[in-house]
């Protein structure tokens, strides 16, 4: 589908555009500055991982093209528990972790999307705690159909699956329809945005919106991402990557761009810079080896957008210095040891390995390595040294280890 405003061409261009309602209207509403949209975070966590980072994208895209983005704080609703994408019910927090958790997710939030300001960030329990149960029930309760929102996958998975959904849990699609609903009155913004696993969610707002104002409102979604192998994007095998630094460090968070499969590099382009797509044709028309420079463009461009251009370069050099054997690069964690120190013991202080047979079998497989040598005995140990020696655990794993009185 052709569009004619730059947002929803940028969207269709980039293939950021998974489902829509509306969007013949939309893209005509879009052709003049100044319109609102929101995406919706619940604080469930103190920080935003990397599968939050596409719909963030969208606001900076968003506002790039001319618009005002806006950003939705779930302080009522993470009380209640969004079912989508859920096999369980999600732990029920008190208050103040509510609280620690939004501030954890706006300063990830603010170094994106730096356009926000306080009239642009709103929290639902502004208005949702003050709702009068009864009241809501009945004003908003007649508009929702209980045989439609059984087809939503957010509920119909879960019953598929035989795992029990709560009444409470069971209540998020019309908190969320009426959020929509307050901030289409309150603040003139006419479209939701979010991942697909939110489209009936979003759809039953602009269907709320319809029926109590009769006008026309908007919803788009981004692609669920899953990388060529069909893994959960974001994720590894030392758990999920974060967007916080204190998380996620940041030469760690570059390695995890580096090393994407070669069959994402072109899609993540697209999908995570603002590159241009002819210069991403450009990176990634090579194969193999060669790969490998759009992969170190990748990994500096989304550090850079989530921690800063020093930072990114820093990680990139630190790399660079690692692998190429020129030495320890600073962003190389550290690990403080004294005496003679068995390996087996170091693997296991450095968080490379959980367990004793874990650090034996990498050892026996030839997977460790120190300054360049590969660990031979398991009963291998280190004698103290006045300068730093370097720890490598596969291909990927690096510390520095330093001895101290």
């Amino acid at each position: 589908m052709s569009y004619q405003s730059h947002f929803l061409k940028t969207l269709a261009a980039r293939g950021l555009l998974q489902d829509g309602a509306g969007l013949d209207e939309l893209d005509q509403r879009l052709l003049t500055p100044g319109q609102r949209a929101y995406i919706g975070f619940d604080c469930t966590a103190d920080g935003l991982h990397v599968g939050s980072l596409l719909p963030l994208m969208l606001l900076r895209h968003f506002h790039h093209a001319g618009h005002q983005p806006m950003v939705l704080f779930g302080g009522g609703t993470t009380k209640v528990g969004d079912p989508s994408g859920k096999d369980t019910a999600r732990q029920m927090l008190d208050d103040a972790t509510i609280q620690n958790n939004k501030a954890g997710i706006m300063r990830v939030i603010h170094r994106l999307v730096p356009a926000l300001t306080a009239e642009t960030v709103v929290d639902n329990a502004d208005w949702l705690g003050g709702l009068g149960y009864i009241d809501f029930l009945r004003d908003i309760g007649p508009h929702f159909s209980i045989n439609r929102m059984l087809t939503f996958d957010s509920v119909r998975l879960r019953l598929e699956r035989e795992q029990t959904l709560s009444f409470l849990e069971f209540n998020y699609m019309l908190l969320q329809s009426y959020d929509f609903w307050h901030l289409f009155k309150t603040k003139d913004c006419i479209l939701q945005m979010g991942g697909s696993d939110q489209w009936g969610n979003m759809i039953s707002g602009v269907d709320l919106i319809r029926r109590l104002e009769g006008k026309t409102a908007h919803a788009l979604t981004v692609p669920l991402l899953t990388t060529a192998s069909g893994a959960k994007m974001g994720k590894t095998a030392d758990g999920a990557v974060w967007l916080s630094p204190d998380k996620t460090s940041p030469y760690d968070f570059w390695q995890y761009w580096r090393n994407v499969e070669d069959a994402d590099v072109a899609k993540f382009l697209r999908f995570f810079t603002t590159l241009p797509l002819a210069e991403i044709e450009d990176l990634t028309k090579t194969t193999g080896s060669a790969l490998n420079a759009a992969k170190i463009r990748l990994a500096t461009e989304v550090t850079t957008l989530c921690h800063g251009e020093d930072v990114a370069l820093s990680a990139a050099e630190t790399a660079q210095k690692t692998f190429s054997g020129g030495g320890l690069g600073d962003d190389i964690p550290t690990l403080t040891v004294t005496g003679t120190v068995a390996i087996m013991d170091v693997l296991l202080d450095s968080g490379f390995c959980t367990t004793r047979s874990e650090a034996k079998r990498l050892i026996e497989q030839g997977g460790v390595k120190i300054n360049g040598h590969t660990v031979t005995a398991i009963t291998a140990t280190l004698s103290p040294t006045p300068d730093p020696a370097a720890l490598q655990v596969g291909k990927k794993k690096h510390a520095r280890l330093v001895w101290v009185d």
